[in-house]
């Protein structure tokens, strides 16, 4: 079923849009809460909880490209699911990999009070992924967005994990060296 007629549902508060929903996109939304939470009933939770908020939340918006919709949700329920489970100890999933690796290029969370400097902060990675050769910016965004382990964006790529270890280092150097012109690290 095509992305506008899931939406229809959606609109039309028809139960079928779940179950279309998770046909189309249940699997892709488990592997974006997988690879956060390094748990299947914990991503399964997370799943659970997107088809949920999309339900509420599709009256009142029309996403223009429903897998990255879903996705950006289904990421944000994993994310704060990680951090509950893990409050006082780190371990298990991608993340806390992944974001060892950005952490000398992006400083720690946000304070309200910083929340001016966080809006130019990701306009500024956003353009800089943008200018990233195709490779480059799909490597990056699997491991820092989706953050697929290593070893299987390098099956993805067709390149070798050193390859894939590289380009990721290099563009977090980019990514330094960038922040640091526009005076935001």
């Amino acid at each position: 079923m095509e992305d506008s007629a899931i939406v229809d549902l959606y609109w039309q508060r028809s139960d079928q849009a779940i179950s279309e929903t998770d046909r189309k996109y249940g699997r892709y939304c488990h592997t974006i809460a997988y690879n956060i939470c390094a748990d299947n009933e914990d991503a399964e939770e997370c799943v659970n909880d997107t088809w949920f908020s999309a339900w509420n939340s599709m009256p009142d918006k029309r996403p223009s490209i429903l897998s990255t919709f879903l996705g950006y949700i289904t990421r944000n329920f994993a994310i704060d699911r990680f951090k509950l489970k893990n409050a006082r100890k780190r371990g298990g999933g991608e993340m806390p990999l992944a974001l060892d690796e950005l952490e000398e290029c992006i400083s720690s969370p946000v304070d309200p009070a910083q929340e001016v400097e966080q809006k130019e902060l990701e306009s500024a990675v956003d353009a800089f992924v943008s200018g990233l050769s195709d490779t480059e910016r799909r490597m990056f965004i699997a491991r820092y967005w989706f953050l697929i382990p290593v070893a299987e964006i390098s099956e993805r790529m067709g390149c070798s994990q050193s390859k894939t270890k590289t380009t990721l280092y290099r563009t977090r150097n980019k990514l330094r060296t960038y922040l640091q012109e526009e005076g935001l690290c």
